[in-house]
């Protein structure tokens, strides 16, 4: 087992990832920007190294400064938790070239689903289903014409090194395309140093599944059932839970298959989610591989009684999997609480928290590394908690969490708290009537 593990990652996942290795005997190194020098993971950790100033590029996202951090303190091991260089494929293969593990996919696995395109391909291979589209990247505008017109519209181009919805553009008509892929290459080359679209047939008001997969060393791979993610605003999820209201056992037996086949084919390693999209007729459709732990793991480990992080640090260091599927024996939600003003376009609100309660009772537990007094820095993702709640079944679950959102008190910024609280109240979602395209129509009030 590692001895000392460097947490290249900050704010809740940093603490969450601390609180585990603490608990498995490991020590602990965390790095931080000047802007997050009184943040509990700093706080809490066995060491501490400050890696630069708060702009991401100059602090979480330089690999040199990381690696640095890691030999002065004799780390082992490094734990990029989510975002920044989690999949980054050069990334591992740094750490591995220095001897140092690295918590998460190999660099060859990390560069087989990276990339979107090559990521279908190997899952057409696989026999996973697949989104009818182009044959790896387009090379113009007309050509993308062309292609749609063979489809058939809606169509939607995509970054082929995209996240979190950029380099996203769904076209209707033929004189949408030509605007829509200047834009989107625009964007995806400045988002992500990489311009390359390729297009899909749009599958209309579908939902957002995924199936979250551990796989070991030896080949041996486990799913851990679904989680939905389908509330989501600009393609960034809001709201996560599980089971899915919309799942079948059929369906969800169908998915873990096609799901461990996608891990299979590449060998992969770590713990890792399957994303879906599943029409109203409960067709499945891959949509990518995250070779990485999600925002959401809680949920799944609520519902399974399962800590997804130290699995992640036990297949890293060798320990085999056991290979049994695992299914959800309750209900868990999560709420994602952001510094946002939800009335003024979700802006983001940095500030400093004056006055925090947090939820507690039976079934509720929230990740998070704010307090009161704590400042939060304008540089870096707005989310400064996760309200996960479970229970014994979807209704129980949805009245608890609206429960402990009423008593999740933070004064000082705007939150999300109140759009929770009403998508709690919202007939549709409370009776499981719901779409990716939910948000779209749904009036803040």
């Amino acid at each position: 087992m590692f001895k000392k593990l460097l947490i290249a990652n900050r704010g809740e996942i940093a603490l969450r990832i601390l609180r585990t290795c603490k608990e498995m005997g490991i020590k602990t190194v965390a790095v931080y920007s000047t802007a997050d020098r009184e943040s509990l993971h700093v706080r809490f950790a066995d060491e501490a190294v400050c890696i630069g100033p708060p702009q991401s590029k100059d602090s979480y996202l330089s690999m040199s400064r990381i690696l640095a951090a890691a030999e002065i303190t004799n780390a082992d091991a490094i734990h990029p938790g989510y975002g920044f260089l989690s999949e980054n494929s050069q990334f591992s293969a740094l750490c591995r070239d220095h001897g140092i593990k690295f918590i998460g996919a190999t660099p060859e696995q990390i560069d087989q689903m990276g990339d979107k395109s090559n990521a279908k391909d190997t899952m057409k291979k696989a026999g996973v289903p697949t989104i009818p589209g182009s044959d790896g990247l387009l090379s113009s505008f007309t050509e993308a014409i062309k292609i749609a017109n063979e489809m058939g519209y809606p169509v939607i181009m995509k970054a082929t090194a995209g996240g979190g919805g950029r380099g996203m553009r769904i076209v209707w008509k033929d004189e949408e395309v030509e605007p829509a892929w200047h834009s989107a290459k625009q964007e995806a080359g400045a988002a992500f140093g990489n311009d390359g679209l390729y297009m899909e047939k749009y599958i209309e008001d579908p939902r957002h599944i995924e199936i979250q997969i551990a796989g070991d060393q030896y080949g041996k791979v486990c799913h851990l059932s679904e989680r939905d993610c389908s509330i989501q605003r600009r393609h960034q999820k809001l709201l996560e839970e599980t089971p899915s209201p919309f799942m079948t056992p059929e369906l969800r037996e169908k998915m873990g298959e096609a799901a461990k086949a996608a891990a299979q084919i590449i060998n992969y390693e770590g713990v890792g989610t399957v994303e879906f999209l599943v029409d109203k007729h409960r067709n499945f459709y891959f949509m990518e591989m995250n070779t990485r732990i999600q925002v959401e793991h809680p949920v799944t480990e609520e519902v399974i009684n399962y800590d997804l992080v130290k699995e992640q640090i036990l297949i890293a260091a060798g320990v085999p999997i056991s290979g049994k599927d695992h299914y959800p024996t309750k209900h868990a939600i999560e709420c994602r609480i952001n510094a946002e003003d939800i009335h003024n376009n979700f802006r983001p609100c940095p500030g400093k928290i004056t006055q925090l309660n947090r939820p507690g009772g039976h079934g509720v537990r929230v990740d998070t590394h704010i307090y009161a007094g704590y400042t939060i820095p304008p540089y870096y993702d707005s989310m400064i908690a996760k309200l996960i709640v479970s229970a014994q079944t979807r209704d129980e679950a949805i009245v608890k969490m609206e429960r402990a959102l009423g008593e999740f008190i933070i004064e000082g910024v705007k939150t999300t708290v109140p759009l929770h609280l009403q998508l709690m109240r919202d007939p549709d979602f409370r009776a499981g009537n719901f779409t990716t395209a939910f948000m779209n129509t749904f009036e803040i009030k």
